[in-house]
């Protein structure tokens, strides 16, 4: 049976002061439910202030710095990502939230400038640095895709207060971007082992892209340090998947994917169409057993700088799991147990590889995640080539809490929607007024061509309840240069971005802030037909020729006598026509005498 596996990768690049280590890795491996696993690669590399302004790069990568120097960049948050998180089998997400992006591309930056234009300027420059640095599209991030978010983003870094009224925050998504090897090897040339030593060398494209959820991201901020009173800067990059990986064992024993045989299906009976002819199967495996071999195709070659600023090694990979569990290691590196966190951490040789497998276990049970504070899930509704509507369902799990959150969506010029259609409604208590689950709204409306709607709610829901808001949008007609050469596919419309609010409501809680963002949709619009230019233009061509042809010729060609032709014999050619008509008679008259 097929086993997921979800893998999650993180780059932080910090400039900070040098009490702290320069450079830091660490590997996190936590089994889930359904033969799921979570690994997180999270990588931080340290510098002074003063280096950095200097451009004396060590560690932080020169190619970023750089950029972001000229873009005149104080916070960049960039995301790649594809699939969907099951926050119902798997619980909450990793990191709260706050390192996953939504579907396709998401960047969002604080930009020094005086005005709104000279930031919008160098949001583009910022644009296009990135998208050749990365292999990205970010290039197409453009003012139809460019919004200013009002209160779902709250810079994450320490900015001073004078500077603070000059930084202007710009938001841009591409949902129909790929996370694909290309821009996996950019992110491997930021490290400093660039991928062959340390945790990083497990990073091979072949294994980690056949994940069907995972999300990249690309963090800068400022930070400030209280034991030396000095100001740093943070850059952050992470990349997360959801893994089908299978593959570790089957792509070995089974080289050609093949259906799993009827009678081997585990079905999930809990879905309301179960039965006797209806199955929904289950990828579960019935041992979740793995080693970093299967998983990632190597163990993990030897360590990568990873001291602290005391010359100690660190620990680089570490893995939760229930206490009674057993797990095999290679020799040379130290285990350190944590039994109240049920946690094992090793420090790994500088030279030797790690190997770690996890063998058959009596029991399959495993650590449990947190569960989500909020259940997201958006969808079109309606049919028709002309209007829709969107409607998404927000669930709150908890039974005496409620819970309130930022509702962010950014909408395409091209999909019009209807204020005055908004609703918002409790499906568990339909007693429950607008007014009391919708308490402030922001909206911006888009122009044809120059920039789309945005969107903001804040909403409350309350305990074990759920909410459904939904709204009607008229469809616009696009010009024919304007669909893209797959113009039936649809277009893709980005994710919402749900921040939830601390339990005061209260909107400066940068730390511990919760994210969370729903799939992206997929809209329809009105499509002609392009093979019509092509049928008129092959017809328009050939009456063309065929007139031109013909009065070309007759202009052209010079008709003279048959008599002023040299050798030319009127009686010749008379003869032969004759010849020719009895061989035809001939012919024709031996058939018929026949028949």
């Amino acid at each position: 049976m097929r086993r997921f596996f979800c893998f999650f990768l993180s780059l932080l690049l910090a400039v900070v002061v040098d009490a702290d280590p320069e450079y830091t890795e660490h590997l996190f491996l936590e089994p889930l439910p359904q033969g799921s696993l979570l690994a997180s690669f999270n990588f931080k590399s340290q510098a002074s202030t003063e280096s950095f302004e200097k451009q004396h790069f060590q560690y932080i990568p020169r190619s970023l710095g750089q950029i972001l120097q000229h873009a005149k960049t104080k916070e960049l948050h960039l995301r790649f990502s594809s699939g969907r998180w099951d926050a119902e089998t798997w619980g909450a997400r990793p990191w709260r939230g706050a390192k996953e992006g939504g579907t396709g591309a998401e960047l969002w930056a604080w930009v020094e400038a005086d005005s709104d234009e000279d930031a919008f300027s160098r949001w583009i420059t910022l644009n296009n640095a990135l998208s050749g640095l990365f292999c990205a599209s970010l290039n197409f991030i453009d003012s139809t895709r460019t919004t200013r978010p009002v209160e779902t983003f709250e810079p994450t870094g320490h900015h001073p207060n004078g500077s603070s009224s000059r930084l202007h925050l710009l938001h841009g998504t591409l949902p129909r971007e790929v996370v694909c090897t290309e821009n996996l090897t950019p992110f491997l040339k930021l490290l400093p082992c660039k991928g062959k030593a340390g945790i990083s060398s497990l990073l091979d494209g072949h294994k980690l892209f056949d994940a069907s959820w995972q999300t990249m991201s690309i963090d800068v901020r400022p930070t400030w340090c209280l034991i030396s009173n000095a100001r740093s800067a943070l850059a952050v990059d992470s990349f997360a998947l959801e893994l089908a990986a299978a593959s570790s064992h089957s792509l070995i024993d089974n080289p050609i994917p093949r259906p799993v045989p009827t009678e081997e299906l585990i079905c999930d009976t809990s879905k309301p169409y179960s039965s006797s002819d209806a199955c929904y199967p289950l990828d579960v495996s019935t041992a979740q057993t793995w080693s970093l071999s299967e998983i990632f195709g190597r163990p993990v070659k030897g360590s990568c700088l990873a001291t602290n600023a005391l010359g100690e090694s660190t620990e680089s990979v570490c893995i939760r799991v229930p206490n009674e569990h057993q797990i095999h290691t290679s020799e040379g590196a130290i285990e350190r147990k944590e039994s109240a966190k049920s946690q094992r951490c090793y420090i790994l040789s500088e030279s030797d590889s790690f190997e770690m497998a996890l063998p058959q276990q009596e029991s399959q049970a495993v650590v449990p995640r947190p569960p989500p504070s909020l259940y997201a899930s958006r969808s079109f509704t309606g049919h028709g080539q002309e209007r829709g509507g969107v409607q998404t369902l927000l669930t709150n799990p908890s039974p005496d809490t409620a819970i309130s959150f930022i509702y962010f969506e950014t909408l395409p010029w091209f999909m019009k929607p209807f204020m005055h259609t908004l609703k918002a409604e409790s499906l568990t208590s339909p007693s429950t007024s607008k007014v009391a689950i919708i308490t402030s709204m922001y909206y911006r409306p888009a122009l044809d061509r120059q920039r789309g709607t945005q969107l903001e709610l804040q909403i409350t829901v309350p305990p074990a309840s759920t909410v459904r808001l939904a709204y009607d949008f008229e469809k616009a007609i696009l010009r024919y240069t304007e669909y893209p050469p797959d113009a039936n596919r649809g277009f893709d419309v980005a994710p919402a971005v749900i921040r939830i609010l601390s339990s005061n409501g209260s909107l400066d809680d940068r730390s511990g802030a919760v994210y969370l963002r729903t799939t992206s949709l997929l809209l329809s619009l009105p499509t002609p037909d392009f093979s019509m230019p092509y049928n008129v233009i092959i017809l328009t061509s050939t009456v063309i020729a065929l007139a031109f042809g013909s009065i070309y010729n007759l202009l052209v060609r010079r008709f003279v006598g048959a008599d002023e032709v040299e050798g030319f014999s009127l009686a010749k050619l008379k003869g032969r026509l004759r010849e020719m008509q009895e061989r035809v008679r001939r012919r024709f008259g031996r058939r018929d005498e026949r028949a």
